[in-house]
């Protein structure tokens, strides 16, 4: 039998944001190559344990066909021999969600969930991580659901985790046309696949990445003034850039510029620590 996943994990949507995602964390290698799987308007899916990797894609044909969580969980379970050894967890379009952990997962094995979200995990110190990653979402409504995920782990964790330690960890999260220049579906997908530390080097990823990819209200923007255009040149001039758009396709901040009558502060805020 293939090696066990002892991980916890959290699957969860907001319907508002039309997002869905996934977050996780392990004494396994690379565990975002394995647990998380996500399609906006459809659902997302963690599978773990002595995870079978088909319950990601096979579960997600599932969703697409308008089956409630519930429904996906017991076909997939169903059909499959080693089901004894799974752990799963799916939420669906509608926000249903459902657990599923199998006899002979090892303890401490469990999972809950509520509305918008399932949480589950296996081999870990006690189900209070499980409740951590419940209450924690549960607690979290009105940030963005990476962020919320982000906290579910860390309140996880805090709370005993994986009996067997910390090696890897990722975060998925999906938007319809969401995802880099509005192409993608894929608005977050984040792993550490090894570090002794997994989920403090996730959350500095994180924030570089929202640093990068995020966006700022236009109403946050400011104006160039002819104070601010007098720094922005000086500023890039000591960069070596003639103009804003080249420095920002160097830094990789393209995505948070547009034109030079206002700027987004992050944009500024990093030119000057640049220059």
């Amino acid at each position: 039998m293939a090696e066990r996943i002892a991980t916890y994990s959290i699957c969860a949507c907001d319907l508002a944001a039309e997002q869905w995602g996934v977050a996780t964390q392990s004494k396994f290698l690379a565990v975002g190559s394995v647990v998380p799987w996500a399609e906006p308007h459809v659902g997302a899916i963690a599978t773990q344990s002595y995870a079978n990797p088909r319950y990601g894609p096979d579960g997600l044909a599932l969703l697409r066909e308008g089956l409630a969580a519930d429904v996906v969980v017991e076909r997939l379970t169903s059909a499959d021999q080693g089901r004894a050894h799974r752990q799963l967890g799916v939420v669906d379009a509608q926000g249903r969600a459902a657990t599923y952990t199998g006899a002979e997962c090892h303890a401490w094995a469990g999972g809950r969930t509520g509305d918008g979200y399932a949480a589950q995990g296996n081999i870990l110190v006690s189900g209070a991580t499980v409740d951590a990653l419940a209450e924690t979402f549960e607690a979290s409504p009105g940030k963005s659901l990476a962020e919320r995920l982000l906290d579910c782990l860390d309140a996880a964790e805090a709370a005993g985790g994986d009996s067997r330690g910390r090696q890897s960890a990722a975060l998925l999260v999906v938007e319809r046309d969401g995802g880099y220049a509005n192409l993608s579906d894929v608005l977050i997908d984040l792993r550490v696949d090894e570090h002794p530390d997994p989920l403090v080097e996730l959350r500095r990823i994180y924030r570089m990445h929202d640093a990068l990819f995020g966006s700022t209200p236009r109403e946050r923007w400011l104006a160039v003034d002819g104070a601010l255009r007098a720094e922005l040149d000086d500023l890039l001039q000591r960069v070596g850039h003639p103009d804003l758009a080249s420095w920002a396709g160097v830094e990789n901040l393209e995505e948070r510029v547009d034109g030079e009558d206002e700027i987004d502060p992050v944009v500024l805020e990093r030119l000057r620590e640049s220059a």
